[in-house]
This record gives C-alpha cells, sequence and structure tokens, in this order.
C-alpha cells in the first residue's frame, strides 16, 4: 500500500490538487496527509491528529456506492471520521468545502 500511496501523491488529479492546496500546512489548524495509507485504503487526506479523512468522488465512484459504504465502515470503525465531497463541489465550491471541513475540525477538537 505504501508504494501505491507514493504513486498516487505523484499522480493527483487537478480536483485533489486543489484541495491539497487548500488544506496543506496548517491552514485550518492541523495538519493533513494526502494519500495515506490504512488497511487495505489510500486515504485521499487524512489528519491522524484528529482522524479525520476527506474522501473526494469523482466520476469513477458512480458505481461503487457499496464499495464506499464498506470502506467508510472499515474506518469508522477504526475511529477514524470520513467527509466525503464530490469533485464537483472540490472545483465549484471550494469555500464551502473548506468551511465544512473547519467545521468538523471544531468538532473534533470540543
Amino acid at each position: 500500500m505504501t508504494t501505491r500511496a507514493r504513486t498516487l501523491r505523484r499522480r493527483m488529479s487537478p480536483i485533489e490538487q486543489r484541495l491539497w492546496h487548500a488544506l496543506r500546512g496548517t491552514q485550518l489548524g492541523a495538519s493533513f496527509r494526502r494519500q495515506h495509507p490504512v488497511g487495505p485504503y489510500v486515504l485521499d487526506f487524512y489528519c491522524a491528529r484528529l482522524r479525520l479523512a476527506i474522501e473526494l468522488d469523482g466520476d469513477t465512484h458512480a458505481g461503487r456506492a457499496e464499495h464506499d459504504v464498506l470502506r467508510t465502515r472499515f474506518l469508522e470503525a477504526r475511529g477514524i471520521r470520513v467527509l466525503r465531497f464530490a469533485n464537483r463541489d472540490v472545483w465549484s465550491n471550494i469555500e464551502g468545502v473548506m468551511e465544512r471541513i473547519a467545521s468538523e475540525l471544531r468538532r473534533l477538537r470540543d
């Protein structure tokens, strides 16, 4: 999984790059990792301190709802909270996406 995660980091989609630019560093008061392996999965973005995963759902997720549910259950069973965003939301409403992430980070800190 580590090798796959490294490859995915080098080949980030434009949508992933857009969100990463907004998340990187500690702009939200939390540090995120990109393409972080957890068990059999590679998370798009992950805040280890608050155990928050951010997943982007593009066109490839259209027929994979059941897979996404199983993935979310696996992560939640390990204490990881999952936020999902459609690619189109990141592209057209990055401010709204960032506000939702900031809101969840505040909730997890309390």
